[in-house]
């Protein structure tokens, strides 16, 4: 009989886990939660980034189609484009800047300079530099 007692009683004691138990796994989930954040929103940052510069290598690529358009149909003439006529074309949210200081062909009409500005606020510039065969986008705001 006290030996079914001490089972019964044992059974009893063994019911889960400690309030400390519960309190020390909550910590460290907040630990590495809070680790692993600041990790997330680099990635999220980075994304948004790259995503501003798909979106103005499409502005770029619909910017020397429409300029090749006008040089054909006026060689050596000026190449005048419309913010909306690019960004429709180019299937984009954001606006390009097309005044000189945003947007520059040289002689033959090939684009050299183009100012995108997101949805999103950010602004990539993109210059070409046809001797060297390279092209960069740089990202500011």
């Amino acid at each position: 009989m006290k030996k079914l007692l001490k089972e019964k009683k044992f059974k009893a004691e063994k019911g889960g886990f400690t309030l400390v138990e519960l309190i020390v796994v909550l910590v460290i989930l907040a630990i590495l939660a809070a680790l692993l954040i600041p990790a997330l929103t680099g990635y999220i940052d980075k994304a948004r980034e790259k995503q501003v510069i798909a979106e103005a290598r499409q502005a770029v690529m619909a910017t020397q189609t429409l300029a090749d358009e006008a040089y054909a149909a006026n060689p050596g003439g000026t190449i005048t484009l419309t913010s909306a006529d690019i960004t429709a074309l180019a299937e984009v949210k954001g606006t390009v800047d097309v005044t000189t200081a945003g947007m520059t062909f040289n002689a033959k009409g090939v684009l050299q300079t183009l100012t995108y500005t997101a949805a999103n606020g950010k602004i990539c510039v993109y210059k070409a530099n046809p001797a060297a065969g390279e092209e960069t986008y740089t990202i500011t705001n």
